[in-house]
Formats: structure tokens, C-alpha cells, sequence
């Protein structure tokens, strides 16, 4: 089943790409209104076929195909209108008037050209006169009118179908990339030479603080729950994502001892503020693996708050920050990276990431999501 979904997925996809080019685009919407054209140049030729003046079907052909390929060159006009000019629901009632009027100029333009032509076609020049024209345009344009809306409509779908499929594959992607995070922390968490440095400190406070060690052991138990908690959570409170994060400095203090100084500083109002889940772990990870592991006296802050209807974490450090061939190359590394790719994939142009090197020494990454 997953095989055929796939293989199902794979030929949209391939459809999706041939579409994006012009030329394919144009030759199907030609193709189309000749179809158009030859069902009805039909229905007309067998309608007279049986009467006492019966149409060549070439003639009909004329006709019917004069108003379709009229048609076939404005529908990529009407389709550019319809991506550019969408109607949502906070704007419905301006850009339907505005698609209204739009219609009435496009269908009164066509049926009037379509009238000279056809005109010409039954060798009736005389009857190219503004009354003639009315006569034709009056009864005609609520037809004309329904093709537009035909297009429009048609469009309308297929570009909210499109959306819903960008919206598919981006919470995929995002789906993923929390595995992946949370696979890495679990890495992180059972990784031998983390556990051992975890457990000899706990080993090393039994014999001098009984107390401290039984709850190091506990907080390393909240450490893994916590981990596996939220597993399939896209996003999590700050406060949630906070928690997290003590449960690991816990951990960690008691590894690095005094070579370890870390500070939290969150603004209340944003502590309910939703974040991607298991963000800020790997951050406050290479931190310390890069700076605070190689000096004698590390430090780690954190601080979060409201900015411009979005709120701004930094998380800053003192060791040696980016050095200037990895500013040159914008190196993240790949944990940054990632955090940086789950960000635009969960935001998109509501976020943003940078990382700074500090006046004082040291490496500040800066994040930014929306406060929802």
C-alpha cells in the first residue's frame, strides 16, 4: 500500500514539474478548447443536418472554434488573476467585485469580437453596427459571463487543492525533522560516554551527598520521560519547552561542575507562547560542546521576549564564537542547521535565525517565531 501511495505521489509530482513549464501549459489549454470547439461545431452540424438548410461542418467548425480560441487566449490571463487576485475570507467582498467587473469587461470585449468575426464568416459585413452588436451582446453575455466563472472557479480550486498539498508536504517535513530531533536526543541521552559521565557524578555524590544523587537520578528519569512524552508533537508551550531543558542542564551541571553557569531569563507573558518542540535542546547542546566543554569557566544564557508580535530567544555562550572562514562560508553545522530548516519549514517567512558573535567573546543564536 505505502509502495502504490508513493508511486501515486512520484506521478503527481512528475505532472506537477511538466506543468511549470509554459509551453506544456499553453498546448493544454489550446487542446482543451479545441475540444470544446469540435463538441459543439458537432452539435450545431447535426442539429441542421436534418433540416432544409443544412451547415457545412467546416462553417460550424468557424464559428464554434472563433469563440473557444477566443477564449483559450485570455484563459491565461484569467488564471493569472485568479493566482494573484485569490479571494480569501478577509478580503472576499472587495476582490469579488473586483472579479465581477473584471468579467463583465473580459465577456463584453470576446462576444463583441466574436460577433464581427462571425459576421464575416456568413459574409453579413453590413450587420457590423453598434445596434447589431447589442442585439448579439445582450442575450449572449450571461453564457460568456458563466464561462469566466468557469475558468475563475476551476482555478480558484486548483490552487487551494495546491496550497493543501504544500501544507501536506511541509507537515511531513516538519514530521520528520521531529523524529529526527527526537531520535537525536534520544542518541544524546543513551550515548555511553554521556551516561557514563552522568553516572559517575552520581556515583561520586552517594558517598558525599546521598541526597543530591537521588535526585540526579531522578531528574535524569524526568530527562528520558520528558523526551518521549511529546513524541509526535509539532509544537509545545515555552514553558513545556523550558522544562525540557532544565531536565538536561540538570544533567549537565552536574557533569561540567563549576566550569558551568547558566542563567534562564523568559518574560512571563510569553511563557504560554506555542515553539517547535525539542528547539531549544540542540542550541543549548552546541553551545556547550563548542564553547563551555573547552573552557575553564563556560557560560550559557537564555533569555526570551515579546518583539514586534513575535517572540525573540537568544541563546548566548562565551566561548570562541564563529571564527571568520565559518562566517564566510555561513557554517551553522548541522544540528543549526536543522533547527534553522524545521523553523522556515513550520513559519515560513514569519521567522527568522542568526547567529552573532558577541563584542565580549562568544557565539549568540537568535531565533524568532510567531506569538500565537
Amino acid at each position: 500500500m505505502n509502495n502504490e501511495l508513493d508511486e501515486f505521489r512520484d506521478e503527481e509530482s512528475r505532472f506537477g514539474q511538466l506543468l511549470k513549464k509554459r509551453r506544456t501549459r499553453l498546448g493544454l489549454i489550446w487542446g482543451l478548447w479545441t475540444i470544446v470547439a469540435l463538441f459543439f461545431s458537432t452539435q450545431v452540424y447535426m442539429m441542421y443536418y436534418s433540416g432544409n438548410q443544412p451547415i457545412p461542418y467546416v462553417k460550424a467548425f468557424l464559428v464554434q472554434a472563433t469563440a473557444c480560441y477566443l477564449w483559450a487566449l485570455v484563459t491565461p490571463l484569467i488564471l493569472w488573476l485568479a493566482r494573484t487576485h485569490r479571494i480569501d475570507r478577509h478580503n472576499w467582498q472587495r476582490k469579488l467585485i473586483v472579479h465581477i467587473g473584471i468579467s463583465i469587461v473580459i465577456s463584453t470585449f470576446l462576444i463583441v469580437v466574436h460577433f464581427v468575426i462571425y459576421m464575416l464568416i456568413v459574409n453579413r459585413p453590413q450587420n457590423i453596427t453598434p445596434y447589431w452588436t447589442f442585439d448579439y451582446l445582450y442575450p449572449n453575455l450571461d453564457r460568456w459571463l458563466l464561462v469566466y466563472w468557469f475558468i475563475f472557479l476551476s482555478s480558484h480550486a486548483l490552487n487551494y487543492y495546491h496550497i493543501y498539498r504544500e501544507g501536506e508536504l511541509r507537515a511531513s517535513r516538519l514530521r520528520t525533522q521531529l523524529a529526527q530531533s527526537q531520535l537525536e536526543a534520544l542518541k544524546m541521552q543513551v550515548h555511553p560516554h554521556f551516561l557514563f559521565n552522568t553516572l559517575h557524578s552520581i556515583s561520586a555524590l552517594l558517598s558525599k551527598d546521598s541526597e543530591a544523587a537521588r535526585r540526579m537520578i531522578t531528574r535524569l528519569g524526568d530527562f528520558l520521560r520528558l523526551t518521549l512524552e511529546n513524541a509526535g508533537t509539532m509544537e509545545v508551550t515555552l514553558r513545556q519547552e523550558l522544562e525540557f531543558l532544565n531536565g538536561y542542564l540538570e544533567i549537565e551541571r552536574v557533569r561540567f561542575q563549576d566550569r558551568l553557569t547558566t542563567t534562564i531569563e523568559v518574560d512571563p507573558e510569553v511563557l504560554n507562547v506555542h515553539v517547535p518542540n525539542l528547539i531549544l535542546q540542540p542550541i543549548v547542546e552546541n553551545a556547550m560542546r563548542h564553547a563551555v566543554a573547552r573552557s575553564n569557566s563556560g557560560l550559557v544564557e537564555i533569555t526570551a521576549f515579546a518583539r514586534n508580535g513575535s517572540v525573540r530567544i537568544e541563546v548566548k555562550d562565551n566561548g570562541p564564537g564563529l571564527g571568520s572562514d565559518q562566517k564566510s562560508r555561513g557554517s551553522k553545522g548541522v544540528g543549526l542547521a536543522n533547527t534553522q530548516a524545521r523553523l522556515t519549514n513550520l513559519y515560513g517567512t514569519d521567522t527568522m535565525f542568526e547567529l552573532q558573535n558577541r563584542a565580549s567573546g562568544g557565539l549568540t543564536v537568535i531565533f524568532e517565531v510567531p506569538r500565537k
